[in-house]
């Protein structure tokens, strides 16, 4: 006699909502400056975390850079020539080439900083300025923020870079600077993100 089979198959548990607590800040508890410098400053913070854990934080404070992504688009619309900088970098002990870049001073703007440094450190103007994208560098303990511009419809000038700047300044090919970043060329943050966002931009028909 043929036994009916029994219909094993169990239905699948559905997966329960995870409760998330929703994210805060962390409190600062106490504050002491640990060392000042020209450029930036270091604190030493007391805080309490969010999940109440209490921890000592050292803080690297920066007013804030900007960066500026100059392109020249008057010989090739399709592929237009970038402004971009080589120079030696101590921190990092080598000679890299960047985008140019600067910090904002206490009370300036920022893209009236972007301005003033295009013109000190590459001597272009632009006459059409765009905001690009606003990120932190390596929010794990600095502080500092970069704003990156687009500078389109330059013109050439004369720089005027600060005694301790020695820049030379270069204009490359889009096309030739993104084959440089996928060959592992190019190894300065600011512009990676400057070069890749814009060259995003371009792609979907936003530039």
């Amino acid at each position: 006699m043929a036994v009916k089979k029994k219909n094993s198959s169990t239905p699948m548990p559905k997966p329960s909502a995870t409760s998330k607590k929703p994210a805060r800040k962390a409190r600062l508890i106490s504050s002491k400056l640990a060392w000042k410098g020209r450029v930036f400053s270091v604190y030493s913070d007391k805080v309490e975390e969010p999940g109440d854990h209490i921890n000592t934080r050292d803080v690297i404070r920066h007013n804030g850079s900007i960066v500026i992504l100059a392109v020249d688009e008057s010989k090739d619309p399709r592929d237009p020539e970038v402004i971009m900088e080589r120079q030696y970098r101590h921190a990092a002990g080598q000679i890299l080439l960047e985008l140019p870049a600067g910090r904002i001073e206490p009370g300036e703007a920022p893209l009236a900083a972007a301005k003033r440094e295009m013109i000190e450190e590459t001597g272009y103007r632009a006459k059409r300025w765009t905001h690009l994208t606003k990120y932190f560098a390596s929010p794990g303990f600095l502080g500092e923020s970069m704003s990156i511009y687009l500078a389109r419809d330059i013109s050439a000038g004369k720089a005027q870079p600060e005694a301790d700047e020695q820049i030379e300044v270069v204009r490359i090919k889009l096309s030739e600077l993104l084959k440089m970043i996928a060959a592992d060329k190019v190894h300065d943050g600011k512009t990676l993100i400057g070069v890749l966002f814009y060259d995003a931009g371009r792609r979907s028909g936003k530039f």
